[in-house]
């Protein structure tokens, strides 16, 4: 009882004193707390100091540098982010670099490739060979991949019209160690019982149809872009690699392990996943837009062959998991010494895209159309 009542005595002091701050009151001859002074003391106080500026949601953005090692549709949904200002959505200020376009009239990038960007969009199997055969490579693990199945096609010289063909010729890649080709043409020399070394000529910087046409490679492993105008043109198309069903460690979200503990980075990280599931879902949901993004981003303006090109994405994952399968194939292939001192789980992450797919936001992107 004591207690209340000393709170309730403490609360109508409170109330005296405001009232005396407000109105005034005098003691002897003179007035304490004039109101009048106080307000005209404060309006000139705001006269001479101005309050900071209140930070507008664009300043709130969390910067972040991202890499994207080529234009290829595993990648357009990254670059429909931009396109639609998904990652500034979800509060990223996302200055992203991508190689110039293939193609004429295709958006360029300013500036330079950066050294060491926050995020890498590239082929998971290309970090992993490099780590074990490259003192210097770095480790990076995967957040997230789009492309986890062999997609590419084989396209041969005129007048080489089946894979048998091939046997003793000489086949053009990339590089060894590139998902999408080097990879391949490793599977197809396994695939045919063929030694990789002496029954084929896996040729570095092959991947041309110019080679083709000059002779200089008797077919090549070619992309999307490559393989839309190799059928434009009439050469022989060998085979179609969706079809072997081969895993493949592709295009994929990478970070450094050090970078993704550090709080902040971890929820751009986050932010970052959450706009490119949202992206993926505008490439299977709308069409129309992600071949107006290949016109404009990377110049593939002729609508046959835009179309495509589009039609190849078809197998980009709408929850994109690390290429958990892909990553054991790479292990298996490029089998050493090296490659025995780590684990696939050394070099993926999965955490931020399961509890993005357990909180119901990928199912909610695919909830009107049933998909």
């Amino acid at each position: 009882m004591t207690s209340k009542r000393g709170i309730l005595v403490g609360l109508v002091g409170l109330m005296a004193v405001l009232v005396a701050f407000v109105y005034g009151v005098t003691v002897g001859h003179y007035k304490l707390f004039p109101h009048r002074q106080i307000t005209e003391a404060y309006v000139l106080a705001r006269t001479f100091i101005k309050p900071p500026p209140v930070r507008t949601d664009e300043s709130n953005l969390i910067p972040l540098v991202v890499q994207m090692g080529a234009r290829s549709v595993s990648k357009l949904p990254f670059v429909i982010a931009v396109d639609q200002g998904l990652y500034k959505k979800y509060g990223l200020d996302v200055n992203l670099w991508m190689p110039p376009p293939d193609f004429e009239g295709g958006k360029q990038v300013p500036g330079k490739e950066p050294e060491r960007a926050d995020i890498s969009i590239n082929g998971a199997t290309p970090m992993i060979v490099d780590v074990t055969i490259n003192a210097r490579g770095r480790h990076l693990i995967v957040l997230a991949s789009t492309d986890c199945i062999a997609r590419t096609h084989i396209v041969g010289r005129k007048g080489i019209n089946k894979l048998e063909d091939l046997k003793g010729k000489r086949i053009g890649i990339t590089s060894n160690i590139s998902t999408t080709t080097g990879f391949v043409a490793l599977l197809l020399a396994q695939r045919m019982g063929w030694d990789p070394v002496h029954d084929l000529s896996i040729m570095n910087n092959g991947r041309s149809l110019d080679l083709l046409r000059e002779g200089k490679v008797d077919a090549i492993v070619a992309s999307e872009r490559w393989y839309a105008i190799a059928l434009q043109e009439g050469f022989p198309i060998l085979a179609d690699t969706r079809t072997w069903g081969e895993p493949i460690a592709g295009n994929s979200i990478r970070v450094e392990a050090e970078w993704l503990e550090d709080s902040m980075n971890r929820e751009a990280a986050s932010r970052f996943l959450k706009a490119t599931v949202e992206a993926i879902a505008m490439f299977h949901q709308n069409s129309e837009l992600a071949i107006d993004v290949l016109g404009r981003w990377y110049g593939i303006t002729d609508r046959v062959l835009a179309e495509i090109v589009y039609e190849r994405g078809a197998s980009i994952p709408r929850r994109p998991y690390p290429c958990y399968e892909g990553i054991k194939r790479t292990f298996e292939l490029y089998d050493s010494n090296e490659m025995r001192r780590y684990t696939p789980k050394d070099f993926y992450d999965d955490s931020l895209l399961q509890a993005l797919d357990e909180s119901g936001f990928i199912d909610s992107l695919y909830a009107k159309d049933g998909s």
